[in-house]
């Protein structure tokens, strides 16, 4: 529904209830018609109304209960004392609302753009009104956000040229600049703050304010001025550590945590920034590790499941599945990249070696009536499980694979399709999740491995079954795999079915769930420190095992299982190293572009082109349907 239309139908109702006398539902439909509508003039009309009704504002802000904090409901308050010539709580109880959903015109209201206001609210108003917004914005703000909070910005403005000597209405105007990205004008406020009245809160906002100018050793110098001043604000520290470790120079910062940390051991800012800059000095994930650890341990450092998200967020299985290398999963890009192709064409495809047999359903998904074939099979098998396994997802017939169970229950299928996701904030993260799947059958879950549903009819959805569906094939099968590693949690490790069957599907034929399997396996090992010497060992005898074979032949999942020995630093250093040479070599190899890349890509487009005008050779009684014919040889292993 049209957000005015869903405004003006509670006003609607709203109007009913004053008539009849019911003034506390009429309340409430007028804070549902806000909260529709922040700009639609009938509520604020009926706002008049309710007053009259109620016998005047007083009156009419009872019916706004404070136990009762709805947005819309806020956003009726601010409105009533604003009528009131109440100003400072107008200005609050708008703050409020504007620091909630910045993204809404909550600001676009006419009190708030009368240029006399800033003549009529006092300064300590506007200080403390943004002192609460600023807490509650990102900084910097993104631009979609600066229209909805720029009216409130402008009246800080004025209200900072009209009080040049109020030390806190300067100090709280420099936060505000800068989230505006108005460094010139926060360093100023800021400065000015500091010169009128030097204290502590003004010292750390003109360092935040020198930072954000690109001054950051000025910054340094204003805040370690500070903590000689006063040492007793251990979050300074770690703002100082944090800066020299943004400047290239994160030994010096450790130095200043160290001081932290000797105060007070436990400090909820200074435990984890020290293991996040001691990883950037010495890279690699033990410090993540200990930062997962730390934040397991104590849960309510939020500070800490920050880093954990922004360290491992760029990073394949510590931050995200990792992506396909397949060549029939390039040609699948290309096809769904062409304007020309839709879903119902007929795709042939022909790949010179069999590949993982998860690739197909990453193609019939993006092309249901899509084929592909293989010229034969390299050598050593992919086919042929590393050790005998109990557990069998695929059935190969010569190059064909189809899925050796059947199809999971469609709750099954859809509530994987609800939980699964492509990207986490770290391991454990990711394992914590997927505790949704713990009530689901290990044959459901094993079931949707080879049998995905389709992705979520959501704008992401969209776009990965357009685009990218692999990608989704993969989410689909991690999440499973994650469900499985939930499978029986109060069995013994070592004993436990859960391990059996993500070990029976790492060491299964070559395919996207053994990586799957893997990551869950690493997931637990992250959460659960007695199983890593076990999970560890796993990973690297798969590993090794795939190195092996690639030095015969192409082998698609070495660099992602790297990826995942990697992220065991537990493991001997010896066995780091191979996964970090194996790494680098897998990596180098798929990024070389073969020197008929460009032939190939020409003569798929065309190939493309000519099937789609091409007519098909059937019956004339047969139904004609778009389609599109594409035999492709996408070169042999390299």
């Amino acid at each position: 529904m049209d957000e005015r239309l869903e405004a003006e139908g509670e006003v609607a109702v709203a109007r009913l209830a004053i008539d009849s006398g019911d003034l506390g539902h009429a309340a409430k439909h007028l804070g549902n018609a806000l909260t529709a509508d922040p700009r639609c003039p009938d509520a604020y009309e009926a706002l008049a109304e309710l007053v009259a009704a109620a016998g005047g504002h007083a009156a009419a802000l009872e019916l706004f209960p404070a136990d009762e904090p709805y947005i819309g409901s806020i956003a009726c308050v601010a409105q009533l004392h604003a009528a009131a010539g109440q100003w400072e709580p107008a200005l609050s109880a708008l703050a409020t609302v504007i620091g909630a959903e910045p993204e809404r015109p909550w600001a676009q209201v006419a009190w708030l753009a009368d240029p006399d206001l800033p003549g009529r609210v006092s300064p300590d108003a506007v200080t403390r009104a943004v002192a609460g917004l600023s807490r509650n914005l990102p900084d910097p703000l993104p631009p979609q956000l600066r229209d909805g909070v720029q009216p409130f910005y402008t009246l800080v403005r004025a209200g900072v040229a009209a009080h040049p000597g109020h030390t806190l209405l300067h100090a709280m105007a420099s936060t505000l600049a800068r989230r505006f990205g108005d460094t010139a004008d926060a360093v100023a406020w800021a400065e000015r703050a500091q010169q009128l009245e030097p204290g502590h809160s003004q010292a750390v906002i003109l360092g935040s304010a020198l930072h954000a100018a690109g001054r950051p050793d000025d910054a340094l110098a204003v805040w370690e001025a500070e903590i000689a001043r006063d040492p007793s604000d251990l979050d300074l520290y770690v703002d100082v550590a944090e800066l020299y470790g943004k400047t290239g120079r994160p030994a010096e910062g450790l130095a200043w945590l160290d001081r932290a940390l000797a105060a007070e051991p436990d400090h909820p800012k200074a435990a984890p920034a020290v293991l996040a800059l001691r990883h950037a000095v010495d890279g690699g994930t033990a410090h993540l590790l200990a930062l997962s650890d730390h934040l397991r341990t104590h849960p309510d450092h939020g500070y800490a499941a920050h880093l954990l998200d922004r360290l491992c967020d760029d990073k394949p299985w510590l931050g995200h599945v990792h992506e396909a290398l397949e060549a029939s999963v390039n040609v699948l890009h290309q096809m769904l990249g062409n304007p020309k192709s839709a879903r119902d064409h007929e795709i042939e495809l022909l790949g010179s070696a069999l590949e993982a047999p998860s690739t197909r359903l990453a193609l019939r998904m993006g092309f249901p009536r899509s084929t592909i074939d293989y010229q034969g099979v390299p050598e050593p098998d992919p086919r042929v499980p590393q050790y005998r396994v109990d557990t069998v997802l695929w059935r190969f017939d010569g190059v064909e694979a189809h899925p050796a169970i059947d199809p999971p229950s469609p709750e099954a299928a859809e509530l994987v399709r609800q939980v699964a996701a492509l990207s986490w904030s770290a391991p454990g993260a990711a394992y914590d999740h997927s505790v949704r799947l713990s009530g689901l059958s290990a044959e459901d879950l094993l079931a949707v491995c080879v049998h995905p549903p389709l992705p979520r009819e959501d704008e992401q959805g969209a776009y990965l079954l357009g685009r990218r569906p692999e990608m989704w094939v993969r989410a689909v099968q991690t999440f499973a795999c994650l469900g499985l590693a939930h499978h029986r949690a109060d069995e013994p490790w070592q004993e436990s079915r859960r391990r059996a069957l993500l070990l029976d599907l790492l060491f299964g034929p070559e395919d996207w769930t053994n990586e799957a399997a893997g990551f869950a396996l690493l997931a637990i090992a992250w959460t659960d420190p007695a199983s890593r010497e076990d999970i560890g060992a796993r990973l690297v005898d798969r590993m090794m095992a795939v190195g092996k074979a690639w030095q015969e032949r192409d082998a698609t999942i070495l660099a992602s299982l790297s990826h995942l020995v990697l992220a065991c630093p537990w493991l001997p250093e010896t066995f780091l190293d191979l996964a970090g040479k194996m790494l680098s070599a897998a990596t180098e190899f798929h990024a070389e572009t073969p020197p008929d890349d460009a032939e190939r890509r020409s003569d798929i487009t065309a190939a493309l082109e000519a099937r789609q005008t091409a007519p098909h050779p059937t019956d004339a009684t047969q139904d004609r349907k778009p389609r599109s014919l594409l035999r492709r040889l996408f070169g042999r292993t390299r």
